[in-house]
C-alpha cells in the first residue's frame, strides 16, 4: 500500500488542463490558474483541496495518512502521505480536488468521460 511520486504525477495526466509550477521546495498543481494541489517530493507528500468536512473526516479516520494543512474559505486542504495510501483512494481525492477547482463545464465533461453523468 503506497503510491510513488511518479505514480502521483501519472494520475495528474488524466486530468484536463492541469499545470505544474515549480515553487522551489514544492510543485503546485493548477487548473486554469487555480490551485488544487501541491507536491513535496522530498517528503513524498501531497496537499489536496477538499471540503472542510472531508478534511476533518480524513484526518480523524486515519491520522497516520492524513494531516490538516490549512483552511481557506469553505475548503480544507489535507496533506496526504503517499507511502501510506492506495492508488485508487488517492485518485479519488485528486479527482475531487480538481473537480472542486475546475470550471463547471470542464467538470461536467470530465465526469461524463468517467461515466459519472448520464
Amino acid at each position: 500500500m503506497s503510491v510513488t511520486v511518479d505514480e502521483f504525477l501519472e494520475m495528474l495526466r488524466r486530468l484536463p488542463e492541469h499545470k505544474l509550477s515549480d515553487g522551489g521546495e514544492w510543485t503546485s498543481v493548477k487548473v486554469r490558474g487555480r490551485g488544487f494541489g501541491y507536491l513535496w517530493e522530498r517528503t513524498e507528500t501531497v496537499g489536496l483541496k477538499a471540503t472542510i468536512e472531508e478534511q476533518l473526516a480524513l484526518v480523524a479516520e486515519r491520522p497516520e495518512v492524513f494531516e490538516v494543512q490549512f483552511t481557506a474559505g469553505r475548503f480544507g486542504w489535507v496533506v496526504v502521505h503517499l507511502g501510506k495510501i492506495e492508488a485508487d483512494e488517492l485518485w479519488e481525492l485528486v479527482a475531487e480536488a480538481w473537480c472542486l477547482t475546475a470550471p463547471a463545464e470542464m467538470v461536467a465533461a470530465f465526469e461524463a468521460t468517467l461515466g459519472l453523468r448520464p
